[in-house]
Parts: structure tokens; sequence; C-alpha cells
């Protein structure tokens, strides 16, 4: 597990240390103690002391848990998130929030990520101060964000090193309300940045991927043909093109009927007709990471389709919005939200180019393609 607290040296002074299963029950009178809601129940922290995609800390002192610290790791990415701090009332005053915090960040930078995020009451003025004394930055707020309606600000920090050659664009972000909607919500992201009048809306949700499925997939509904995604924001007054590394139909290898198959084939030669006659530019081949900067560098912006494998298991395309780059990553708005529900930790999602190199190819044919969007002058 990825929890390496920092020693503490000092005699008598509180210990940080791993979480087990001993402090379930400390930890949650120490939940009671700290807050008056959003409390987390015997049951979760009994699910985070077994969990492997966290840091959990407390600190101890003379066998009393005097605060936890808890820190979601966001597999496939560089994301580390601050879920929750604690400190009771016979620990404070005596820097413990800090120690803990810091020694977070240790861990979850030697755990491989890059970025510390966090939500924190725009009220909590003790504790917002203590995150800008460590170096966090307000990057946006979350209305209604907690359960008496409070809002939320949005804060981050890079806890290995400062980026390089920094590229990104402010994207709004959209969820996707259908498992099978992620190319148009995705899609929707990309128009709503290059242009603030274009509004995204469930019902134009369902009309993009009407007019860009694949019918069939798997062993479901189908997603989204690239073609048919450019074609679709065309259609809205974009400019698009496509790359696309592969000349025969794309997905047909995820079905095993042949009706599916003829269907595929069908749809495909259909959208490639279309593109011809529109005056879509289709680019049969590959990209590259110094294209897609270039692209970014112009004012564009990236759909790219993306195998979900290395974020939740499973081998299923998925379209994401590229909102940004430096020399260590590539910066995401995944229209999909984490397994914590948490739409925050799906905006400008860290993840690092070697890992992109390999999420954006999918399926045994080895796709990758990528839809480039501008606004027209």
């Amino acid at each position: 597990m990825p929890d390496h607290p920092t020693p503490q040296n000092h005699a008598n002074a509180p210990q940080i240390r791993p979480a087990n299963e001993r402090d379930i029950d400390a930890l949650y009178a120490l939940e009671q103690a700290s807050f008056s809601g959003d409390r987390l129940s015997r049951r979760r922290f009994r699910h985070w002391v077994r969990a492997d995609n966290r840091v959990f800390l407390v600190a101890e002192q003379d066998h009393q848990l005097l605060g936890y610290v808890l820190v979601l790791l966001r597999r496939g990415t560089r994301l580390a998130r601050l879920y929750s701090l604690a400190v009771g009332p016979a620990g404070r005053g005596k820097g413990i929030g800090k120690a803990l915090l810091t020694s977070a960040e240790d861990a979850s930078s030697r755990s491989g990520r890059l970025y510390m995020r966090l939500e924190v009451a725009e009220q909590n003025s003790p504790a917002i101060a203590l995150y800008q004394q460590l170096g966090y930055r307000t990057f946006g707020s979350y209305a209604n964000y907690y359960e008496d309606a409070g809002n939320a600000l949005r804060m981050q920090k890079r806890i290995r090193y400062r980026p390089e050659n920094l590229h990104t664009a402010e994207v709004p972000w959209y969820g996707q309300r259908t498992e099978f909607t992620c190319g148009p919500a995705a899609a929707m992201m990309a128009m709503a940045g290059l242009d603030p009048q274009y509004e995204p809306s469930g019902s134009d949700e369902l009309a993009l991927w009407r007019e860009a499925t694949t019918i069939f997939m798997t062993s479901g509904t189908g997603g989204c043909h690239p073609i048919g995604l450019a074609l679709a924001m065309q259609k809205r007054g974009f400019e698009c093109e496509v790359y696309l590394n592969q000349r025969g139909p794309l997905f047909i290898s995820s079905v095993r009927s042949e009706k599916k198959k003829r269907v595929i084939e069908q749809v495909d030669g259909d959208f490639r007709s279309c593109a011809t006659r529109s005056g879509l530019s289709v680019i049969e081949q590959d990209f590259t990471q110094q294209q897609c900067e270039q692209w970014l560098t112009e004012g564009a912006l990236v759909l790219l389709l993306i195998s979900t494998f290395r974020l939740d298991g499973k081998k299923v395309p998925h379209w994401v919005t590229l909102t940004g780059m430096d020399d260590e990553c590539f910066y995401l708005h995944d229209p999909d939200v984490d397994d914590e529900d948490n739409p925050l930790d799906s905006q400008y999602l860290p993840i690092a180019r070697e890992d992109i190199s390999r999420m954006s190819i999918f399926g045994r044919e080895k796709l990758r393609t990528a839809v480039i969007v501008r606004r027209k002058d």
C-alpha cells in the first residue's frame, strides 16, 4: 500500500503512521467530534483502510488518535485528491493538520502523483489559510457542494515539481448522462470551450449520439465513430478534421454477429462517403504528441479515443477532451466521473505522456484516432 509517512523523531511528539483496522472505532469517534455533516461512516472507514488506491495516515500520541488524513489516488492518472483531513479537539494547536497533509503529499508523490487537489468550504478560513501556507492555489469553485448546500473552493498544488511549457485551455466540463454518450459529451465540451455561445444540453447529447453512433459495439449500444462526431460538429458550425490510422471499418471486431458486422460496415462506409461529399478532411495516418501540442497552441481542441483499461480495468473505448499539455502530462476532461462520483476529479485530469501513449490505442487493430475541432473564423 502507498502509505509511507515521514518519520517523527521527537520524543513524545505525535507519531504519524498508516491507518489500520484497529483504528476504525477511534476514527469514527474522531469524525463525530470533528464534523457536523458530510461524515464518514464506520463502513466507509473500513473500506478505505482495506483499499489500495489511497494514502491513509493517522496522528497518534500516548495511544490517543489525534487526527487523520485520507487521500485518494485516481487510477491511471497522476492525480491525488485530499478526501478528508480531520484533527480532533485534543490535537488542535499542535501543527498536526500541517504534519498530516505534508506526510500525505510525500506519500502521494512517491506513488507517482504530480498534483494534489482538494475541496474546502469557502467559509472555512482556518483550513484555507493552512492550504495556502502549504502552497495550494484556488483554481475554481463548486456550488452547493456540501450537505448544507454550502459552496466549495477548488484548490490544487503540484507536489513533485513545477510544470514546464504548460499550455491549457479553459473548457467547461460536462458529464455524460448515459453510459454510451461519452463521445457527445466530449464533443460538447470542445464546442463550448471554443464558442461560449454554445450551450451543452441533454437534448443535444442524444442528438449528437444519433448522428454519430456506430449502432452496435461489444454486447450493447454502439458508441460514436470519429468521422460521425466530426460531421455532427461540422453541422453545428465548427471546423473539424479526423486522424485515423485504420482504413477498414472501425470497431467491427467488437461484435461477433455477422449481421451486426454488416451494419457496422455499412455505417462506416456511409460516414466516409459523407465526409468526402462534405469536404471533411480524414487523414488516414497516425498522429504524434507534438501534433497534439501544436493543435492546442493554434487554439484548437482535440477529442481522443482511449481505452479505459488503465482507469477502471475495463477494455472499453471512451472519448475524452484534450484540454492541455506540458512536458510531463496530457490534461483531459473525462465526461465520466470517478469511482467516488466526484466530477471535480474528472476535469483537467493529468495523464503522464507515456501512459497516454498506451491508453490511446484501442482493440486488436490498435486503433488510434483523434478529432481536431476549431472554431470557424
